[in-house]
């Protein structure tokens, strides 16, 4: 049967453009449908403008820290409005970029909402085309607690187009999206208070770093309000009042001035898909359900990326799709793997990680685990005279000496944490690192000398 594409691509973010353009290499005719902006949630609602945000928290200290090396003390401002703009400017820069890819790939973009009219069938608008392959790769999407006036708190998508700097602001959940905006906010200035259920941020990490950055975030003036139940969001003449209850207590109310920002979750975004039209599944949770390679229970409909639900990290959708591109229009037959994949929390302070936290490795191994760590002050916050703490921690598994987890808080954290990723992945050794000479002086030679 003749197609229109070998292969059509419903969703223009990181994952959708990376498989698009391996595939097109390899000579497949590839479409591309995309409603929104290219580049998906990293580039346009995640991972750049947050990244750029963080920069322009971490001023403030800076020119603090500055004194203590000689420096005069600098009185300065934040623009809000001028930060904003320059931040979606670049949003915007990029996503020329992704439209010139595509054009040099000679990859076809239609704009619309893709859906499916049958397995090789897609409508987008008022045209049908029809694909030998087809991928998924529509992200996910945030939402919110099923909480009364939840209607008057943002989203982590909306806090990139705000005109106003919010004074005051409750972030709502204590995954690593809200922390992380938790400490933006914070650096800018904005009083910050964050309402966790449980009794640490940043579930599913490893405990020593939740510990860590808990304590450093609230070190950094962020109340975190712990074990805490959410009652309901009430809209006021005065602003908006946030409505908990901690612990055993009673009611308590935070009041913010205009809005606040829930950080409870995010789920894929299948539900326009036409997947009913489809022998696509999926699980409980919305998320498209596939094997090894990416492959759904559609013979001829692949998925990658958040709307699978497997790793929700940007690197992580490209490789997939570039595995599904090189095994099915390259010949090269690989697949995705999902162990020793690093990540990292741009909180202040910093986070990064690889591999298994130390109660993944107990539960796993027992008691061949063997854990080094260490705890220290950096020599940069020596003049300024700081109490900032940078923590370290390798778990080892002693029957072979492999370094199963690496894992730190500090400055430069995921700078660090890439180089030591590499090592893990390989399985190197303790004393593989302990035979590395250490760069002098750097927080970084602590990996190498921990004994």
């Amino acid at each position: 049967m003749s197609y229109d594409f070998d292969l059509f691509v419903i969703g223009a973010g990181s994952g959708g453009i990376a498989t698009a353009r391996r595939a097109a290499e390899y000579g497949a005719k590839v479409g591309v449908a995309e409603f929104d902006r290219l580049g998906g949630t990293c580039v346009n609602r995640g991972c750049v403008p947050k990244k750029l945000m963080v920069y322009a928290s971490h001023f403030p200290d800076l020119f603090e820290d500055a004194q203590g090396y000689g420096w005069s003390a600098v009185t300065s401002s934040l623009d809000w409005q001028k930060m904003i703009t320059a931040v979606n400017n670049e949003v915007t820069r990029l996503n020329g970029i992704y439209q010139q890819m595509l054009e040099r790939s000679k990859v076809e973009l239609l704009p619309g909402y893709g859906k499916f009219i049958d397995a090789h069938t897609i409508e987008v608008g008022e045209r049908q085309v029809t694909a030998d392959k087809i991928l998924i790769a529509v992200g996910g999407h945030p939402v919110k607690p099923d909480i009364p006036g939840i209607e008057h708190a943002i989203t982590s998508d909306d806090i990139f187009h705000l005109q106003e700097q919010p004074q005051r602001i409750v972030i709502l959940g204590g995954g690593y999206i809200g922390s992380e905006f938790a400490c933006i906010l914070n650096g800018l200035g904005t009083s910050v208070t964050q309402v966790i259920r449980s009794e640490k941020i940043l579930r599913g990490f490893d405990e020593d770093l939740r510990t860590e950055i808990q304590e450093g975030m609230s070190k950094h003036g962020i109340g975190i309000f712990n074990n805490t139940q959410l009652i309901a969001i009430e809209k006021t003449d005065a602003g908006i009042n946030v409505r908990v209850r901690r612990g055993g207590d009673g009611e308590e109310t935070v009041v913010v001035d205009a809005v606040s920002l829930a950080a409870t979750g995010r789920k894929p975004n299948t539900q326009k898909l036409g997947l009913e039209n489809t022998k696509v599944e999926l699980d409980g949770q919305g998320a498209i359900i596939v094997d090894q390679y990416s492959q759904t229970t559609e013979e001829n409909i692949y998925a990658v990326g958040d709307c699978t639900d497997n790793i929700n990290l940007t690197p992580v959708a490209i490789n997939e799709g570039r595995a599904f591109a090189d095994t099915v229009f390259g010949n090269k037959c690989r697949r995705m793997s999902y162990e020793n994949v690093p990540t990292a929390i741009f909180t202040t302070p910093e986070a990064a990680t690889v591999g298994l936290t130390e109660a993944e490795a107990r539960a796993k191994y027992g008691a061949a685990i063997k854990v080094y760590r260490s705890r220290f002050r950096p020599m940069y916050y020596t003049l300024p005279g700081k109490d900032e703490k940078t923590m370290m921690k390798l778990v080892v598994d002693q029957s072979n000496d492999r370094v199963l987890g690496a894992h730190m808080v500090g400055n430069s954290a995921a700078e660090i944490i890439q180089g030591v990723a590499i090592a893990v992945k390989m399985g190197a050794t303790k004393a593989n690192f302990d035979a590395t000479v250490g760069i002098h002086p750097t927080s970084a030679e602590e990996f190498v000398t921990m004994r």
